[in-house]
């Protein structure tokens, strides 16, 4: 593609992407008042497959439940792919709108509804300008990012990058902490593996003024909990980024004068080092195991493997970096630090070059500054127009 048609292409694309966004406002609007909990998205794809259809975009229902796959056919059988969650949380939503949610109890915290409607946009954009694109499309529409074993991985299992494998993937997230017109990335690593823990400290239970009578499982697990800090601080390396957080503890049965025969805590481990992950994994069990042994309890434990680190592969977010700056200007393109939090778009990124960015969403003067999963959690909707305007032009601009 020359550098002619280049510039008219982005100069097509952000008009449209400024035409639609009133349509897109209400489109993410609606889902912002249904939302789905994972893998429960039975209207949501019901939705989005009749959004497709109206607008003649060729797509396939049912991936990983109710996963949708587009298909925009441009100049070459070359396929580049783009993708969104569409997925909820049970979170109460507390804000004054129009468009709060009408299901108690689930909210579109985490931005999945701007994800899910960005998108939408950019497939509009796209077909659009199907005769222009020198590459074709998959648009990824994926359930069940909040929860394991994830949407991404289910999807990669039923061949969502194969029949022809896509030569890149593109996904985006709401960042709240960036002001709405800006974008940021970070190459390379970006973000922590994340796993579940469940331990279970039992044995016999007995009267608070007889300890000696039976054995103490909170002493126990209280110790246990402290002992495991030491994976992290004596244990892994310090130059590999790691977390153990334990964030809930819960008695089974008992009462102020009664040591109860079980309990209870969930927790979760991230780092940035895959090889370190497992190892830690092993010790984790180990010290949990022993140190209620040595307070006279049993242990039971599980770790879930949850989502691997997500690298962005560097050569592709150097060329994403150079679309961004063509698309937005240098000055509205930032370099951000990496992350603790997880996401299941890291699957995407073991399998294919991959980039993952952060699309700025708030705004200080509206008072639009609530992090996600939190239920005041909104964005500044003018930020939808360079959500699928930016994802169009990455998905076009490397040819």
């Amino acid at each position: 593609m020359t550098n002619f048609l280049k510039n008219e292409l982005l100069h097509i694309i952000k008009q449209k992407a400024s035409e639609w966004l009133p349509e897109i406002i209400e489109c993410r609007r609606y889902l912002h008042m249904h939302p789905e909990l994972s893998f429960q998205e039975v209207e949501t794809s019901r939705w989005i497959s009749k959004k497709l259809t109206e607008a003649g975009i060729s797509h396939t229902n049912g991936w990983a439940g109710h996963g949708i796959v587009a298909t925009i056919n441009g100049q070459s059988d070359v396929v580049v792919a783009l993708r969104g969650d569409m997925d909820a949380l049970p979170i109460t939503e507390v804000s004054d709108v129009s468009y709060k949610s009408r299901n108690e109890g689930v909210m579109h915290a985490c931005g999945h509804d701007v994800h899910t409607s960005a998108l939408l946009g950019a497939a509009y954009i796209l077909q659009s300008i199907k005769d222009q694109m020198p590459y074709s499309v998959r648009v990824v529409f994926q359930p069940g990012e909040e929860k394991l074993p994830g949407g991404a991985s289910m999807m990669i299992e039923q061949g969502v990058l194969k029949n022809p494998i896509p030569q890149y993937i593109i996904g985006q997230h709401v960042f709240p902490s960036l002001e709405v017109g800006k974008v940021g990335l970070k190459s390379d690593l970006y973000m922590a593996s994340a796993d579940e823990i469940y331990i279970s400290v039992h044995g016999k239970g007995g009267h608070g003024a007889m300890p000696h009578e039976c054995t103490d499982n909170v002493l126990a697990a209280s110790h246990m909990i402290v002992a495991l800090q030491q994976v992290v601080s004596r244990k892994a390396n310090a130059a590999i980024p790691s977390v153990l957080s334990f964030g809930k503890l819960n008695t089974i049965g008992g009462a102020t004068n009664i040591l109860p025969e079980e309990v209870k805590i969930e927790g979760t481990f991230r780092t940035m080092d895959e090889e370190w992950r497992f190892k830690a994994h092993q010790l984790i069990t180990e010290i949990a195991i022993n140190t209620c042994k040595a307070y006279g309890a049993m242990c039971d434990i599980q770790i879930m493997k949850g989502y691997p680190c997500l690298i962005n592969e560097p050569i592709l977010t150097a060329k994403v970096r150079k679309g961004m700056v063509q698309y937005l200007g240098q000055e509205n393109v930032v370099d951000i630090p990496l992350r603790m939090t997880s996401e299941d778009f890291a699957f995407y990124s073991k399998e294919i070059p991959a980039c993952f960015y952060r699309l700025g969403t708030g705004n200080k003067e509206k008072g639009i500054t609530s992090a996600v999963h939190t239920p005041t959690f909104d964005i500044d909707e003018k930020a939808l127009e360079n959500g699928m305007g930016l994802m169009a032009w990455l998905a076009v601009c490397q040819g």
